[in-house]
């Protein structure tokens, strides 16, 4: 009898519930489910409504009775930073606030009257993000001290979703690694850090890893939802998740520090795997971040503005009656002559009323040629992107010592050709791009892994690697599938 495994991988634009199961050694998956999410303003802020969200993951698991496959177990991750405060009655205290609201604005310096930038990524490892949730939770003492007065749990996004579906309260580790709170030492909070900030240390308990059990369904959600199972922990953030299925293909990778991945998606997170955090001036300097990772690894990366800019001009596109696809947008982008270049993690980027507006005002700052076409803004935005990769290459190679020949690329953004071969172009490496569905496999080989189906994370990524479609490019040589190649 088959055994089923649930991933419920919610991102920025959407989330989906995605089955998968162990059939000789390969991975096979079956998306059941889709829902839309996005930021909405409440009392002047840009929310999540977790309501709905929590709403239609309990419909995605009414299709998994419905189809007669019961998953063993499920798992939820989502997109780092963000948080809810529950009081001593478990009712939320104001609101979920997304990473993309400006009430972090300002908090960098008040923070730093208490501690200074270098000694806080001395301690935590963490690059300076203005919406990091240490910034967010200044902001929430700022506005809202009584909520921290009044606070019982914290609990990160996907950690609130657990709690909901089993009344059991977990924080797990990966997630927690960038509130900018945890210790790269020690792998838990810092509390000493958090004393120095002022914060409650009573909503800060025991970190739990990807693996960990949290509990059977609740019998209310049981009842819901027509059958039980257990919740396992996956690496909770959507990228650590990503890179837990990173594929080892046959080129002579085999351990923490071989690999090159870019997780692209929404954001672009480039970097490696370490087995000790790198909390150096030189690495704080060059903006590279220690995330946790499974296992203990740590992701060792940098934040990249990835696709929200296309993304966002597409959306506006379609706003003004010219409808896009993303393959169209980079056909349109491939023929275009323009070599404009923008600086992706600029602010300007984060959430623009207009981001066509923004890369024109950019390019026209800069003295550039200012792009008018949809073709020239998309090509603008991939060739800035990958300009970045190529810039991030040199950094990480400079900080680690090490030669990266191979950057795998995993997400959706894995599906982005175009993108895909500017990479190669301007790294002067081979991309081996996929699997697209990174994150939802992620999620289920940490359950699998709980469950006994693999011996550890090499054989478990041995494994992606036979299941799914790995495309290969080489620098200024075109598309070719990797199995061509073998």
């Amino acid at each position: 009898m088959e055994k089923y495994y649930l991933a419920v991988d919610i991102g920025a634009s959407g989330g989906r519930h995605i089955l998968g199961t162990v059939k000789e050694g390969t991975l096979e998956l079956q998306e059941i489910y889709r829902f839309e999410n996005g930021m909405k303003r409440k009392d002047g802020h840009l929310c999540w409504d977790v309501e709905s969200l929590f709403a239609e993951i309990k419909e995605g698991m009414k299709k998994c009775r419905k189809l007669g496959k019961i998953p063993v177990s499920m798992g939820i991750d989502t997109w780092a930073v963000d948080f809810v405060l529950l009081d001593g009655e478990n009712r939320m205290l104001g609101n979920a606030a997304g990473y993309r609201d400006d009430r972090t604005k300002g908090m960098d310096e008040k923070l730093y009257e208490i501690i200074s930038l270098k000694d806080l990524y001395g301690r935590t490892g963490i690059q300076k993000q203005i919406f990091n949730t240490i910034y967010q939770l200044m902001a929430v003492k700022k506005e809202n001290p009584e909520h921290l007065e009044k606070g019982e749990s914290f609990l990160m996004i996907p950690d609130y979703f657990h709690y909901l579906l089993t009344g059991v309260k977990k924080q797990e580790y990966t997630n927690a690694t960038t509130t900018q709170l945890v210790n790269a030492e020690t792998g838990t909070w810092d509390y000493e850090l958090i004393g120095k900030l002022g914060l409650p240390d009573r909503l800060f308990g025991e970190l739990s890893m990807p693996g960990t059990l949290v509990g059977p369904l609740s019998e209310a959600v049981e009842k819901e939802v027509g059958f039980s199972c257990q919740v396992i922990l996956p690496a909770t953030h959507d990228t650590g998740s990503a890179v837990m299925a990173v594929p080892l293909v046959p080129v002579g990778e085999d351990s923490m520090g071989d690999i090159l991945y870019i997780s692209s998606g929404t954001w672009s997170l480039m970097g490696t795997e370490l087995p000790k955090a790198d909390c150096s001036i030189e690495s704080m300097e060059s903006n590279f971040t220690n995330e946790g990772g499974y296992d203990h690894r740590f992701r060792y990366l940098k934040n990249i503005m990835g696709l929200w800019m296309i993304q966002s001009v597409k959306k506006e596109l379609k706003e003004k009656g010219e409808e896009y696809s993303f393959s169209e947008l980079c056909r349109m982008a491939s023929e275009e002559k323009i070599t404009s270049i923008v600086n992706c993690n600029d602010n300007v980027f984060l959430a623009p009323e207009s981001m066509i507006k923004a890369v024109q005002d950019f390019c026209q700052r800069s003295g550039m040629e200012v792009p008018k076409t949809p073709g020239q803004i998309a090509a603008v935005i991939y060739n800035s992107l990958a300009a970045c990769y190529g810039d991030t290459v040199k950094e990480l190679e400079a900080i680690t010592g090490r030669y990266y020949p191979v950057i795998h690329v995993v997400g959706g953004g894995s599906n982005a050709e175009y993108l895909n071969q500017l990479t190669a172009d301007q790294t002067g490496r081979t991309v081996y791009a996929g699997p697209g569905e990174a994150t939802a496999i992620g999620n289920l080989l940490a359950q699998m892994l709980a469950a006994g189906e693999f011996e550890g994370l090499k054989q478990a990524r041995e494994a992606v690697y036979r299941s799914f479609a790995v495309k290969e490019y080489q620098p200024g040589n075109g598309l070719l599938r990797l199995e061509e190649m073998a």
